[in-house]
């Protein structure tokens, strides 16, 4: 960092902002051509099919306004227990628990059933607060109570009579007080799916809460909008309160 600093002075003294300013510009136009170029390879050409879990190196590089992990990086990170423990489940790269949870917590164990995934989050998000496991959350689920439970993007990944059993098996995992948290999609009025690993997508908010609602007291369900898509977020719990009550 003094190597930096004295730099800087250095460059300042010189007048070589402007020189620097265009080497950032350069490089950040080379970054989103070649994240772009990878876009392209994983999703646009086949085969294979596209991978189940999402790299959003390719948002922060490329796609910045397609950035959906900022929207539900936010959501969830309301919910967030300030020193708690979580469990992210499917958590895919791991940018969110990295990004958007761990600052506020003193734990999380990220899992996902994806060997590369994890093995990609291993290697991008280190962070001692984050501990990354391969994990079938359908025959099992870490051990211990968590004040948190994320589960962004990945509920349509399942059958009905999975997300069921998955639901009540997550409430034994709470605390008490904790708070479920996530995100979904709605499915396309013509039928089609969105991903072609996708199990289930819900019609409506009505259609999610159904799942929450023999488990939690209390469930909030919200919708947002982007260009091709139709979004749900929910909160559930037992807790008096959830992040979007008026008070």
């Amino acid at each position: 960092m003094d190597f930096l600093h004295n730099l800087a002075k250095v460059t300042k003294e010189l007048n070589g902002l402007s020189v620097v300013k265009a080497l950032n510009r350069a490089i950040r136009k080379i970054s989103a051509c070649t994240h772009h170029f990878q876009h392209i390879i994983e999703w646009e050409t086949a085969p294979p099919p596209p991978p189940e879990w999402y790299d959003h190196f390719l948002n922060q590089h490329w796609n910045w306004a397609g950035g959906m992990p900022w929207e539900r990086g936010f959501f969830s990170a309301l919910a967030l227990k300030k020193g708690g423990r979580a469990l992210e489940l499917c958590c895919g790269d791991g940018f969110n628990a990295h990004n958007f949870y761990a600052d506020h917590l003193s734990k999380i164990v990220a899992v996902d059933f994806d060997e590369l995934a994890i093995k990609h989050a291993k290697k991008n998000f280190v962070n001692p607060k984050i501990s990354y496991e391969v994990c079938d959350i359908r025959t099992s689920l870490p051990s211990g109570l968590f004040d948190n439970i994320i589960w962004d993007g990945a509920i349509e990944h399942f059958t009905e009579a999975e997300i069921a059993k998955l639901i009540a098996n997550i409430k034994k995992c709470l605390t008490r007080d904790g708070i479920l948290s996530g995100y979904t999609i709605v499915e396309k009025p013509d039928g089609t799916k969105s991903h072609h690993e996708h199990e289930y997508e819900f019609s409506s908010k009505e259609d999610l809460k159904r799942f929450f609602s023999p488990h939690f007291k209390r469930v909030q369900i919200f919708e947002t909008f982007s260009s091709d898509r139709h979004n749900l977020y929910f909160y559930a719990s037992n807790r008096t309160h959830l992040p979007l009550d008026s008070d």
